[in-house]
């Protein structure tokens, strides 16, 4: 659930130009499966909203917002898998299922840019699911072609233009993208470059150039040029000093000036500064403050002013400030999330 970055971009600065103030959900894996609260910079969390009336039904892995923050959506292990709600500052009753369930336990979810269509990453085939979204559930277009068997699906991502669609599985070759225009077009080539083992998520730039995919195998995560109608450019070379451990999330920031990973192994999170054409800059100091196990999710606020990872021991979130480095991390809400965080998001702007 990571592709914030698009998220990001839509809504930075906000409507009117100002600091972000909005909502910051958590995704995790004990009931009521998904916290939301009130998210305002240089203070953070506010009072959690109640619980949605219908519960997701099993453990929360992945949460993203519509483009215009009108519906907020929980993937999760039980059927019906996804979960969506109108939102306005709480939840609404809870939309109808879509008449074509997916077939596992759903682990990764996105919005294309236009709110029009909603992706969902499973773990059983076909392994990707996409519905027309209108206020509720479409008819679920047809499958791909070319995802490989037994590869269940950690992540998915449309490109900032909506043109693309970006998975990122557990089998070789790890990540799969397919043009996108209300139905899945014929599967890019593979990068020349695979990444190094399973991917758990991948997450385009903010301007579409780059392509990020987290894996878990060293150097722990991938990054490509990426051309529209062209596909994969040269892999990147890794940056000077690596990731500690595996991957698990990935997110660019919403300028495309930096880009973070959340890990499996001490610090939990690592940023780097991004170029574009060039590549890593010099990882940034860990936070004075580490998350306290290891990082699932990683979402920047629409502002980049803020950076959050949400990661399996109490208080199973954290935010830190940000502006080219941590800042101290914010104070815990008063009311955690149950348990492990899996997913986490900030509402638009």
């Amino acid at each position: 659930m990571d592709p914030n970055s698009l998220k990001a971009l839509q809504g930075a600065a906000g409507a009117g130009g100002g600091p972000y103030e909005g909502d910051i959900a958590v995704a995790h894996d004990t009931s009521p499966w998904i916290s939301v609260y009130p998210w305002t910079p240089g203070t953070g969390f506010g009072t959690k909203y109640a619980n949605p009336s219908t519960l997701p039904t099993g453990h929360g892995l992945g949460v993203t917002w519509s483009p215009d923050g009108a519906d907020i959506v929980v993937v999760h292990v039980n059927s019906p898998r996804i979960s969506v709600y109108p939102w306005s500052s709480g939840f609404g009753t809870k939309y109808s299922d879509p008449s074509t369930l997916p077939p596992d336990h759903g682990r990764a979810v996105d919005f294309s840019p236009d709110g029009a269509d909603l992706a969902v990453g499973h773990s059983a085939s076909p392994y990707i699911s996409v519905y027309p979204w209108s206020s509720g559930f479409g008819t679920k277009y047809s499958n791909p072609v070319g995802l490989t068997a037994s590869s269940y699906a950690l992540g998915v991502a449309f490109s900032p233009d909506g043109a693309d669609l970006a998975i990122a599985h557990s089998g070789s070759p790890y990540i799969t993208v397919y043009p996108w225009s209300s139905g899945f077009g014929t599967k890019y080539s593979d990068p020349s470059t695979l990444p190094a083992g399973g991917a758990d998520v991948a997450a385009f730039s903010p301007d579409g150039a780059d392509l990020a995919v987290a894996h878990v195998t060293s150097p722990y995560f991938s990054v490509y040029p990426w051309t529209s109608g062209t596909g994969f450019g040269a892999k990147y070379s890794d940056p000077s000093t690596l990731p500690a451990g595996a991957g698990n999330g990935v997110t660019f920031s919403p300028d495309g000036a930096d880009l973070a990973l959340s890990l499996q192994t001490s610090p939990y999170i690592t940023v780097y500064p991004w170029t574009s054409g060039t590549g890593f800059g010099t990882k940034y100091s860990d936070p004075s403050t580490l998350p306290a196990g290891f990082g699932r999710d990683i979402a920047f606020s629409p502002d980049g002013a803020d950076l959050a990872v949400a990661h399996s021991t109490s208080p199973y979130i954290s935010v830190y400030p940000w502006s080219s480095g941590f800042g101290t991390k914010y104070s815990d809400p008063s009311t955690l999330p149950t348990s492990n965080g899996y997913g986490v998001a900030f509402s638009p702007a």
